[in-house]
């Protein structure tokens, strides 16, 4: 027979019959592996384990620790849903049931509201599927056949989603079910196991659109191995503890208002001063690292969002413009173009570059409601933004200093686990390939000098350039998109930006768009959840709770508080009359990290009871040496 090659991710290579499967190359590399794989990846492209390989390529075949391959086993586990779904209750029609980072879900349309109960119907149908082992196959159908086909099944999601889509469409069938999809798919339901678990129920708008009607959301999740499934459910149990929406009412951090309106944060005195603290830190940063701080305002004549290209490409996201003095003005949807007016205020030489220009800017986007979520999905929120104006010699390390100053800030934080992806040309972009090529070169050279592994993304950059993106960790393992670095030709020959170089010439800087937190309302959001809202002491809003017993103490109390003051420390004093164990429970309960508990001994021999959170009595020690001892804490905090 004829003979193809396949490459392996080592670098080897072996021959093999035309048509062999994935599934078969991997039983030639172990009898493990076989019995582990859900899908291939061929080339850049993930396959199916039963698809015949006709060609010479490069071959990965992925278990359930690779991303792409849990990836298409919650895709199968979504349709094995489905199709317990479609059993139960065959009247129910079929929205989109993707893949998500921990699991899958599927959209509803159905009389009947699904209760708790349901869900345990569902699950127990998924293992009948599952004992049955239908295998998966996947047909290709014209657009007429799809129509047709998914009419007769009175299936009217799904043929408003074909109607949407050109060309030929695939179907992926197991026994009697069959569901549109793009896959791939697992082979067969019963390579999916038992360990599967419904999670929850939700409302969502049909396409995210509040305008559409509303389905039930079915969330659910599953692993090969059962003790992967119940470390998944502890973690998400210990999420629920940290959700920063309950932890951010309860320690009284920020709140959303109907009357104010969904995905508008009100920041409520110490949430407020957390953002303070965040935001001095940045700015003093940025300083010493050379960045000029500038401020522009919240709304620009609607001509500047044109030149910018936002009001074509982005016009969905940005609020509806609004009329002033009969002219066209917009809220905000990005800081840029402010920033190339500023940079295009005069005339500016080589010798100016690099220019970096920081900004805490808010900025405002419209977000349909069905997608906003607390502080992670806003509607109106502050970018930690800036756009640095290089030559292109000056690429390379300006790169690489951007990224050295990314890990510094997110490391003060807590942050020191990073997900780092190098995302390179789209299809579709704008510049020169001499000007990607060189922009690309340059940020893998500042990945490679960092020392960070990073991943090559292909073909996810913006269309106007290349990009590194940095994820991190938090204490549960969650990845967060926070930090940016884009590298942009688009802005600066829309807005016709210009330098003098040394052959007395104008050129065009590069401009890199950047940004370290991502937005403080959302990077907030994930501190509370990281923390479980015990934040550090440096950033904890109040660190030191005077606590008194009586009345008469409260003067010594109000002594210490100005000398706690004065020492720079966040102070509160609780007077009320109350017992002292509920105070105490009670600030136990806000999370502050010190107590100080002042009777008639503190009072009589000038010292102070003081109580640390997770630590309980650290007995009496005078005011001087409390001082000190939060200043060393302190201190070593910044220096770590």
């Amino acid at each position: 027979m004829e003979q193809i090659t396949l490459t392996f991710p080592d670098g080897s290579q072996k021959s093999f019959d035309k048509g062999v499967t994935p599934l078969e190359v991997a039983a030639t590399i172990s009898n493990s592996l076989r019995k582990k794989a859900v899908a291939a990846k061929l080339n850049d492209r993930i396959v199916a384990l039963n698809t015949p390989l006709e060609e010479d390529a490069r071959i990965d075949i992925l278990t359930f620790k690779e991303p792409e391959g849990r990836e298409v086993f919650w895709h199968s586990s979504a349709h094995l849903m489905a199709q317990a779904i479609k059993r139960l209750y065959p009247e129910a029609e079929l929205g989109i049931g993707p893949p998500i980072a921990d699991g899958f879900y599927y959209d509803i349309d159905l009389d009947k509201k699904f209760t708790p109960d349901d869900l345990e119907q569902i699950e127990a149908e998924m293992a009948k599927i599952v004992e049955e082992d239908w295998p998966i196959t996947r047909r290709v159908l014209s657009k007429e056949e799809a129509l047709q086909f998914f009419e007769e099944k009175n299936e009217h999601l799904k043929l408003e989603l074909i109607n949407e889509i050109d060309g030929t469409l695939t179907a992926y069938t197991q026994g009697e079910f069959t569901d549109l999809c793009r896959g791939p798919h697992v082979t067969s339901t019963g390579v999916l196991g038992k360990n599967f678990k419904l999670l929850s129920l939700a409302g969502a708008y049909w396409k995210g659109d509040e305008h559409n009607k509303m389905l039930q959301r079915i969330y659910g999740t599953n692993y090969p191995d059962k003790k992967e499934l119940k470390a998944h459910l502890k973690r998400l149990e210990e999420a629920k503890k940290r959700d920063h929406r309950r932890l951010g009412r309860e320690l009284e951090l920020f709140s959303i208002n109907d009357q104010v309106g969904p995905g508008l944060i009100l920041w409520h005195p110490k949430g407020a001063m957390i953002r303070n603290i965040i935001e001095n830190y940045w700015k003093d940063t940025h300083i010493r690292n050379g960045y000029e701080l500038v401020y522009t305002p919240h709304v620009a004549r609607h001509h500047l969002w044109e030149t910018s290209g936002h009001s074509g490409f982005y016009s969905e996201n940005m609020f509806r413009p609004m009329d002033v003095d009969e002219v066209s003005y917009q809220l905000k949807p990005m800081n840029c173009p402010f920033h190339m007016q500023i940079y295009k205020s005069k005339i500016r030489s080589y010798r100016d570059l690099p220019i970096r220009f920081a900004e805490l800017g808010t900025v405002y986007r419209y977000e349909r409601s069905g997608v906003l979520h607390g502080l992670m999905r806003v509607r109106g929120f502050t970018q930690d933004d800036a756009h640095i104006y290089c030559h292109p010699d000056h690429l390379a390390a300006e790169i690489g200093q951007v990224l050295q100053f990314t890990t510094q800030m997110l490391s003060r934080f807590g942050f020191n686990d990073f997900e780092v992806y190098l995302s390179t040309r789209p299809e579709k972009f704008v510049g020169s390939e001499d000007n990607w090529e060189l922009a690309t070169n340059a940020l893998r050279e500042a990945l490679d000098n960092s020392g960070l592994a990073y991943q090559i993304d292909p073909g996810e950059g913006v269309f106007y350039g290349p990009k590194i993106d940095v994820k991190i960790k938090d204490v549960l393992g969650r990845s967060w998109q926070c930090s940016t670095i884009q590298v942009d030709f688009n802005l600066p020959e829309r807005f016709d930006l210009t330098f003098v170089d040394k052959d007395g010439e104008t050129h065009r800087p590069i401009t890199i768009h950047r940004a370290l937190l991502g937005s403080i309302e959302r990077f907030f959001g994930i501190l509370i959840e990281h923390y479980a809202g015990n934040f550090p002491l440096w950033l904890a809003p109040v660190q030191v709770q005077i606590i008194t017993i009586a009345d008469r103490h409260m003067e010594y109390a109000r002594d210490l508080e100005m000398q706690f003051l004065q020492a720079g420390l966040r102070v509160k004093t609780d007077f009320r009359n109350e017992k002292i164990g509920y105070k105490i429970r009670e600030a136990e309960v806000q999370k502050i990290p010190y107590m100080i508990i002042l009777g008639d001994n503190e009072m009589e021999s000038g010292a102070i009871s003081v109580r640390h959170k997770g630590e309980g009595d650290l007995g009496r020690m005078t005011a001087q040496d409390f001082i000190s001892r939060l200043q060393n804490e302190l201190n070593e905090s910044s220096n770590n």
